[in-house]
């Protein structure tokens, strides 16, 4: 079967066009033809051997592949042969042309959302949806601020926000892509380039918010991003670490959450899938209602075939790249 296959952890270049054996449906066990992948920063970590979690060599990468069954394992039910479904795999796999994995890891797609769509949805919508619904314990009418508001998960955030009915402000550093988090939805946008970020980000939080601050933080971007965005917390806020995209791990001095009633909480979105299937139906089957209804959309999309995997991960690499990129089998099919 052909699928990029890793050997050896490392470099981008370590990621190559080659043959692993037929995956077989085991017990419990559903069967994909993968459609189209999208190309996501864990995909870096993991093949650069940097993930918390290191997978067997040879390893496959790419997370959330869309595609239609054509095998079932025994005491498979869910699923029919022709079903169009989400699979999301631990800890890859979708760069491939098919791949076996547990049936409560599919999700039933939409008749209205194309592959490209669904491939280009996953993996950040549904952070964006633990973030937010689960970790954040979202109310309606709250204000939500997403950090990174023009990289995947924070423009999903910025979309699903807008769709629970938050107000929304994006913080976002490179002018060139204001208009990205804008274009999703967002209500303002918070300036992250700006002087004295420790200050200034609140600042310009409190200004939308007549001095209460933010009820959500959605961070995917840690270092001295996070040590100013705790500060922009309204009373009984809470913070959501997804990531840590800037570079620094951060540290806090805990009395801080004592004296502001606020709280910090980690998601690691792969822990629900394996603990917590429910939820995770849950979750989709709501981006689905939400897609069908209009109120949310696919990011802004690059297709490209799986040969040209590596010009995919470099261009996530190197932030070159306004939305999202979805590999697609030889041809982009619907």
């Amino acid at each position: 079967m052909r699928a990029v296959r890793v050997d050896q952890f490392g470099s981008i270049e370590n990621a190559v066009i080659g043959e692993m054996p037929e995956p077989m449906a085991g017990p419990g066990q559903v069967l994909v033809e993968v459609h189209a992948t999208a190309v996501n920063f864990v995909d870096l970590l993991l093949i650069a051997g940097r993930h918390q979690s290191r997978p067997a060599l040879p390893y496959v990468p790419g997370k959330g592949p869309a595609g239609i069954v054509i095998g079932l394992g025994d005491g498979v039910t869910a699923f029919k042969p022709g079903d169009r479904v989400l699979a999301m795999c631990e800890p890859g796999g979708g760069f491939a042309e098919r791949l076996a994995l547990p049936a409560t890891q599919c999700h039933p797609i939409p008749d209205g959302m194309s592959f490209v769509d669904a491939a280009s949805m996953a993996l950040v919508y549904d952070t964006a949806w633990f973030a937010i619904r689960e970790r954040g314990r979202y109310q309606p009418g709250e204000t939500v601020l997403v950090l990174g508001g023009s990289g995947g998960v924070g423009l999903a955030a910025i979309q699903l926000g807008k769709a629970l009915g938050a107000k929304v402000l994006a913080g976002v550093a490179n002018p060139a892509k204001f208009d990205l988090a804008l274009q999703a939805g967002a209500d303002a946008i918070i300036d992250l380039g700006r002087e004295d970020l420790q200050d200034s980000l609140r600042d310009q939080v409190y200004a939308q918010t007549d001095g209460k601050g933010a009820d959500i933080v959605v961070d995917p971007l840690g270092d001295t991003i996070f040590d100013a965005a705790i500060r922009a917390l309204a009373w009984c806020g809470r913070l959501v670490v997804i990531g840590f995209a800037a570079g620094r791990i951060p540290t806090l001095k805990v009395n801080y959450l004592l004296v502001r009633n606020i709280e910090v909480s980690g998601l690691q979105i792969g822990d629900y899938r394996k603990r917590a299937p429910e939820k995770t139906a849950a979750c989709f089957a709501e981006i689905g209602r939400l897609y069908e209804l209009g109120r949310i959309r696919a990011l802004p999309t690059t297709t490209m075939p799986l040969g040209r995997v590596q010009d995919g991960l470099k261009a996530i690499r190197d932030r070159d790249v306004r939305g999202r990129i979805v590999l697609t089998q030889d041809a982009v099919t619907a």
